[in-house]
């Protein structure tokens, strides 16, 4: 007779991947060595640096959160909910655990001994491929590439031991070098890498490798007037020729650098000079590769000493959000890595806005960004929202005191716009006095905002239910996030307003279900992704969000995921509508990479028909959404 506690974990294992690759016999005695582990709400599992468990973990109840503690700071990177595996780094690493896992609630856990389930990895070519997909794209589900999650979180890009795993990864490098033969006339050379901004010249003969012509040995012995200009190329040419074969790593790459005392490598076809040229790497491909991790990016930034250096890690920012998409990377995942830098940025230009104007200031103060960077939602290179809130003194200090931000302030939005940061096109940034101001006048206004709000004004005041306090003094941000907290409690002409605005999006799709282009201007024919898909999803989590007390939680994709928790009757709609965003936020931004603009507006004629299809079916989540937003909030509150 079988024990009905293990078939009750039999029963639960086999409904998520990749135990639903195992019969029932097999999960039955998997089960058998399962421990069920209670978390308490703070607790760890396991810490990030501390060796490895003997066992991995299968979340039965509550949410169990990964993080990454930098210079004192812990950054969450992933949450853990029902089903989700954690801890499985020793399957492929004896090193120690690169991330903290605590409970974000009570949870409950199972723990299995990797010993137990590891030889059903090596039997089952289903579990063996799943593990193997996994890690390759450190994804808890890679057959579902639209959920967010990883199986092997611990491994996340986020943590510095991605510049290692990336280390090893195969460098880009040059496919079309430049070529010469060894007679060529050096000055027709050195002409041809300055016409294709080219560092070296490949020297062949018989069209293989002989050697090399680099800046270094024009300057070091035609400029020095050692070799004149007319003379061939075999006369200062670097031989032989140091080759590698194609599909090098980074730490490869290095190496053969370091050991020949060169600054550019070869690739051919076999590795040797025996084969026909197919690519040059040069020492500024090695540096290349090392320069887009977060961990590098965010080291940058802290290091930077002016708007240059910020602007060169934004810049880089851009490589690293292609890089992660091209990786198919959730979305979400790559929008918390962005945030990050993005904060980062504001914050040492802050820093370096008190070094230039040569004092401290004069009362404690936040810097609150709002929108989409207030979100952290902010992928693309989109408008900067900012605002700043000092503290209250005496009426008679408040002119000095403001005018102190208002210098502040000025540095720190121009250095942002010089960034690449635009300003926003409200108007809503710092420098402008009607931002930046003392707490009780700050208070005051959102006392307005949602005690007497006015249809006119919603939309663009919405922007700041939608903050992030990411610079200054935290006691300014419990305070007033109390008194909207205060404000908004059973609010109804408030939620009506944003019921109201919420609902006045214009469609995406016509009465047959064709997408609603722009009819003239110049967007001519393209589709509005922002506005007709994205926007309505901001702000019906907004409202939905507000409505239920949480606003603490400003995040579109996490405030449906928090709402879905709070009312489970519409989860099904709410987890949609989160994986609808995503989905909206993938498409604008690779529309954006590809195009180099802010990816609102989509050309249909070059999407496939089966992302057609998906961009329709986002619509549906949202018509539905609609449709339950009309019946909830009554709009008779309107004044």
């Amino acid at each position: 007779m079988r024990n009905p506690v293990a078939q009750n974990v039999a029963d639960f294992l086999r409904h998520f991947p990749p135990f639903n690759y195992l019969d029932g016999s097999e999960l039955y005695t998997i089960a058998q060595h399962c421990r069920l582990l209670y978390i308490e709400k703070n607790s760890n599992l396991f810490k990030g640096g501390t060796p490895v468990h003997s066992d991995f973990y299968i979340v039965k109840k509550g949410i169990v959160g990964l993080s990454l503690t930098s210079d004192a700071e812990e950054m969450l990177i992933d949450r853990c909910d029902e089903g989700d595996i954690l801890g499985l780094r020793p399957f492929f690493a004896k090193n120690n655990y690169l991330m903290t896992a605590k409970a974000r609630e009570d949870a409950l856990v199972y723990a299995l001994p990797i010993s137990v389930f590891e030889p059903y990895i090596s039997s089952n070519e289903q579990v063996l491929q799943f593990m193997l997909e996994s890690f390759a794209s450190q994804t808890r589900n890679p057959r579902d590439k639209e959920r967010t999650g990883r199986l092997l979180a611990e491994n996340t890009i986020q943590s510095e031991q991605e510049v290692e795993i990336q280390y090893f990864q195969p460098i880009k490098y040059s496919l079309n070098p430049i070529t010469a033969n060894p007679d060529d006339v050096i000055m027709y050379i050195a002409k041809s890498m300055a016409n294709n901004n080219s560092g070296s010249v490949i020297i062949q003969h018989n069209q293989l490798p002989v050697g090399i012509i680099t800046d270094r040995d024009i300057r070091g012995k035609v400029a020095t007037g050692t070799i004149p200009v007319t003379a061939p190329a075999h006369a200062i040419m670097t031989h032989p020729v140091i080759t590698v074969q194609e599909n090098i790593s980074v730490a490869e790459a290095q190496m053969m650098m370091l050991k020949h005392g060169v600054t550019h490598l070869c690739v051919t076809k076999d590795g040797t000079v025996n084969s026909a040229v197919t690519g040059m790497i040069s020492e500024h491909d090695v540096v290349e590769a090392q320069a887009n991790t977060p961990g590098v990016l965010l080291k940058q930034t802290r290091r930077a000493t002016n708007n240059k250096e910020l602007k060169y890690v934004r810049e880089k920012l851009t490589d690293l959000i292609q890089t992660s998409i091209d990786k198919n990377i959730p979305v979400s995942h790559i929008s918390n890595i962005v945030a990050e830098i993005n904060i980062a940025l504001t914050r040492r230009a802050i820093e370096l806005a008190v070094e230039k104007i040569g004092s401290y200031p004069p009362v404690r103060f936040v810097w609150m960004t709002v929108g989409s960077q207030g979100r952290k939602e902010q992928l693309l290179r989109t408008d900067q929202d900012n605002a700043l809130i000092f503290e209250d003194v005496p009426q008679e200090r408040y002119d000095s005191v403001k005018l102190y931000f208002m210098e502040l302030a000025e540095l720190v939005t121009e250095s942002l716009s010089k960034v690449g940061y635009e300003f926003s096109p409200y108007n809503i940034v710092a420098k402008n006095p009607k931002w930046n101001k003392s707490l009780t006048d700050w208070i005051k206004q959102y006392n307005e905002w949602t005690n007497n709000p006015k249809e006119k004004e919603i939309e663009a005041n919405n922007l700041f239910f939608d903050f992030d306090f990411i610079y200054g003094y935290p006691a300014i941000e419990n305070v007033l996030t109390e008194t909207i907290n205060q404000n908004i409690t059973r609010n109804k002409k408030f939620f009506a307003h944003l019921a109201s605005n919420m609902l006045k999006n214009q469609p995406a799709l016509g009465f047959f279900r064709q997408f609603i282009v722009e009819g003239d201007g110049e967007y001519k024919d393209l589709f509005d992704i922002k506005t007709r898909g994205i926007k309505p999803l901001v702000d019906a989590a907004r409202l939905l969000a507000l409505s239920t007390g949480n606003i603490e939680i400003t995040n579109t994709y996490n405030r449906f995921l928090k709402i879905a928790e709070a009312e489970p009757q519409y989860a099904e709609l709410y987890e949609e509508c989160a994986d609808a965003f995503n989905t909206l936020q993938r498409i604008r931004t690779e529309n954006g990479l590809i195009n180099n603009s802010n990816g609102q507006y989509i050309n249909l004629e070059e999407m496939s028909k089966s992302d057609k299809a998906r961009l329709k079916n986002c619509f549906q989540s949202i018509a539905n959404l609609q449709d339950m937003i009309k019946n909830r909030f009554s709009l008779t509150y309107l004044s």
